[in-house]
């Protein structure tokens, strides 16, 4: 019974919990609606070669992010201030 509830709990918090883009690793990126491993794949990419996001739009820029994703996400997307540049 403690295990089951552990995992509502873990479970609950994982879908109610921001996903800061510039520093987000793949696998906390891919818990984003409409975003698989490859689409995470490339945000890390196109973090990697072009520096961080200046707001939740600029994920437009990712080859395969449309603003219906963007839509969708807005409200568990953070942007954090860029710890490489």
């Amino acid at each position: 019974m403690k295990k089951l509830l552990l995992s509502i709990i873990t479970l609950v918090s994982i879908s109610f919990s921001s996903v800061d883009i510039n520093h987000a690793n793949e696998k906390d990126l891919s818990t984003l609606k409409g975003i698989g491993v490859s689409k995470a794949k490339s945000i890390v990419k196109y973090r990697k070669d072009n520096g961080c996001f200046k707001d939740v739009e600029s994920l437009i820029k990712v080859k395969g992010i449309g603003s219906s994703i963007i839509k969708k996400n807005h409200k568990n997307i953070t942007i954090s201030k860029c710890k490489n540049k």
